[in-house]
């Protein structure tokens, strides 16, 4: 019995499939610690079965060597692309850690093994949303597309250019940061007026000792307009999902 195997379409898919895997490693939601990776390794096979049909066209055979490098290049390019899908939405996480500063809870901060962070409550509440957001909302799609248009622009034996990676990864950066302050900022301007307000009593009435109610009063702001910071994480979602897309989009062209 004579089975006839596609050489050229199994070694491209096999390229395409180091490439998703190594993206899956890094990118939100698929990261997550409590996703098993046995369900992480079919679905990198499943998207790579997905992809053998558009990356083995004008594909050819490579040497045990080339093949080797090739495979380097999957896996760098891989982890490029899920470390920029991941840099876009540490944004909402680093607002949480703002507003635990801020707003008095990073005493309480812990590790938390999973999405391996540590961070306090608001850290790890706005982690979890915005993997069920990711989820919920298909903005994973989103993600998954920007993975499949990489095979398009860089091919499975093709090697993207080192500046346009460099550049990406300085403006994802400041992006992270930008988008970070505009999140938790408004809470945090209340908070730092509150501690105004806090040490102008201390100045007028010291007799009052108003610092020794300003941690609860704080805790008290934060628990109150938190809620307005959370209600926005939706459009934020949406806003960072379209923005690691783009990225992606940017460092394969």
């Amino acid at each position: 019995m004579h089975i006839p195997v596609d050489f050229v379409w199994l070694e491209a898919t096999a390229l395409a499939g180091v490439r998703i895997a190594a993206f899956l490693v890094f990118a939100p939601p698929f990261s997550y610690g409590a996703i098993p990776m046995r369900i992480k390794a079919m679905l990198a096979v499943a998207l790579s079965l997905a992809m053998g049909a558009a990356v083995s066209p004008g594909y050819q055979p490579l040497d045990t060597g080339p093949f080797l490098g090739a495979l380097m290049i999957q896996v760098l390019t891989g982890a490029l692309l899920g470390f920029l899908v991941l840099l876009c939405f540490s944004a909402v996480q680093a607002a949480g850690s703002l507003i635990d500063v801020f707003g008095g809870f990073q005493l309480a901060q812990a590790f938390d093994p999973q999405s391996l962070i540590n961070g306090a409550q608001f850290t790890r509440l706005f982690h979890m949303t915005v993997l069920a957001l990711l989820f919920a909302s298909g903005g994973y799609q989103l993600i998954i597309a920007g993975l499949a248009r990489s095979f398009v622009a860089v091919p499975v034996d093709g090697m993207f250019e080192i500046a346009a990676p460099a550049q990406a990864l300085v403006e994802g950066v400041s992006q992270m940061m930008l988008a970070a302050v505009q999140i938790a900022g408004p809470l945090i301007l209340v908070l730092f007026l509150a501690d105004a307000g806090l040490g102008l009593i201390t100045r007028v009435a010291p007799a009052l000792n108003a610092f020794a109610m300003g941690f609860p009063v704080k805790i008290l702001l934060t628990l109150l307009l938190a809620g307005f910071v959370y209600a926005t994480l939706p459009g934020v979602v949406d806003a960072l999902a379209g923005l690691a897309f783009r990225m992606m989009r940017e460092v394969s062209e």
